[in-house]
C-alpha cells in the first residue's frame, strides 16, 4: 500500500514517498576566462572526493585520465560519515595535510556560514581561501575537458567531443533519471508505489542500454566520452550495493551479458578500475544507511574476480 508525506533522509527528502535529490549550493565554475572569479590556475584547487560515491569517482576518473592530477591536488575522506558528514580521518591526525580541516563541512560553512544542507562530495576547493569554489559534480568534469585544457597531458582523451555534445548530453540526462539517481530513488523510496516506478524505470533503461551497447563498444561515437564514464561509476557499485542493499534486484549487472562485458571493458580500462575500492563502497552504503541496514552489517560478498575477466569487446 503507498503511503503519503515526506521522509528525512539525510537533508534530503522522498516527498508522497519518491526520492528528491537536494540541488547543489555552490554552482560557480572555474573557468578559463580573465577576471573569472575562480580562474583556471594551476597547483590552486584541491578536489575532495570519496573512493564510495558514484558522483566524486566520476570526478576522479576524468581528472586522472586527463593528467589533471598533476595540477590539481587530491583528498580522500573516509568512507564512513558521522553526523558531521564526510571526515578527513584517513589522513594523518585527522586533518586534511592542505586545506587544515576535519571535515569538509568546515570548508561548506567559511563559505557560507548560514549553510544547512547536506555536504556533498565532489567538491573543488581553492586552497588558498580554504572556500568552496564548486560542489557542482555535472559540472566539474565537462569543465575538467573544455577549461583546464592548457594542463591536459599530451595524449589525454577528448571525452566532450564538440561535435557529439548534443549527443553526449541527450544520453546522459536519461542515464542520470533512470539509472544514476534511479537507483537511489529505488532504495530510498518510502512508498510501495514509488519503489515500484523507480524500479520499472531503472530496469526498462538498463535494457535500453544493453540494446544499444549490442553493436558499439561506447555509448556515443567511436571512442570513449564523458558519457561512459558516468554510466560506469554507477554500474561498477550495482552489485556491490545497489543489487541488495537498494532492492534493484531484478537481476545482477553480471546477469546483463552486454553491459557486463561493458562494464568489465571500462573497468579494464587504464584510470578506471585502479580507482575503484570495494571495500569503501560496501562500508560506505551498508553502514551510513541506517533507516535501510539497521544492523549496518557489511556484506562478504561478491566476489571481485569477475572484473578483470575476458570482456571479448576490445
Amino acid at each position: 500500500m503507498a503511503t503519503t508525506g515526506t521522509a528525512q533522509f539525510g537533508r534530503e527528502t522522498a516527498t508522497s514517498g519518491r526520492f528528491q535529490r537536494q540541488s547543489n549550493r555552490f554552482t560557480d565554475r572555474v573557468v578559463d576566462e580573465r577576471g573569472a572569479t575562480w580562474p583556471v590556475e594551476a597547483d590552486r584547487y584541491r578536489l575532495v572526493w570519496s573512493r564510495a560515491c558514484p558522483w566524486a569517482h566520476r570526478s576522479r576518473i576524468v581528472l586522472g585520465l586527463l593528467g589533471l592530477d598533476a595540477v590539481i591536488s587530491l583528498a580522500t575522506v573516509d568512507p564512513i560519515r558521522d553526523e558531521r558528514g564526510w571526515r578527513f580521518t584517513l589522513d594523518e591526525g585527522g586533518r586534511d595535510p592542505v586545506l587544515g580541516i576535519g571535515f569538509l563541512s568546515e570548508a561548506y560553512l567559511a563559505t557560507d556560514p548560514a549553510y544547512q544542507g547536506r555536504v556533498t562530495v565532489p567538491a573543488l576547493i581553492d586552497a588558498e581561501s580554504g572556500l568552496v569554489a564548486t560542489n557542482d559534480y555535472p559540472q566539474i568534469t565537462l569543465d575538467f575537458s573544455t577549461q583546464w585544457t592548457r594542463f591536459h597531458r599530451p595524449d589525454a582523451p577528448d571525452l566532450y567531443p564538440e561535435a557529439l555534445r548534443e549527443e553526449i548530453d541527450s544520453v546522459n540526462d536519461v542515464v542520470f533519471q533512470d539509472v544514476n539517481n534511479g537507483v537511489y530513488r529505488c532504495g530510498f523510496a518510502t512508498s510501495q508505489e514509488a519503489y515500484e516506478e523507480a524500479y520499472t524505470r531503472l530496469f526498462d533503461r538498463l535494457d535500453w542500454l544493453e540494446q544499444r551497447l549490442g553493436d558499439r563498444r561506447y555509448l556515443v561515437g567511436e571512442s570513449l566520452t564523458e558519457a561512459d564514464i558516468r554510466l560506469f561509476t554507477t554500474l561498477v557499485r550495482f552489485d556491490a550495493a545497489y543489487h541488495g542493499h537498494f532492492k534493484c534486484n531484478r537481476n545482477k549487472l553480471s546477469e546483463m551479458p552486454v553491459l557486463w562485458a561493458y562494464a568489465r571493458d571500462l573497468y579494464q580500462t587504464p584510470g578506471f578500475g585502479e580507482t575503484v575500492d570495494f571495500d569503501h563502497i560496501k562500508r560506505h552504503y551498508y553502514g551510513t544507511h541506517e533507516q535501510i541496514n539497521p544492523t549496518g552489517i557489511v556484506p562478504a560478498g561478491p566476489d571481485e574476480s569477475g572484473w578483470l575477466t575476458p570482456h571479448g569487446r576490445a
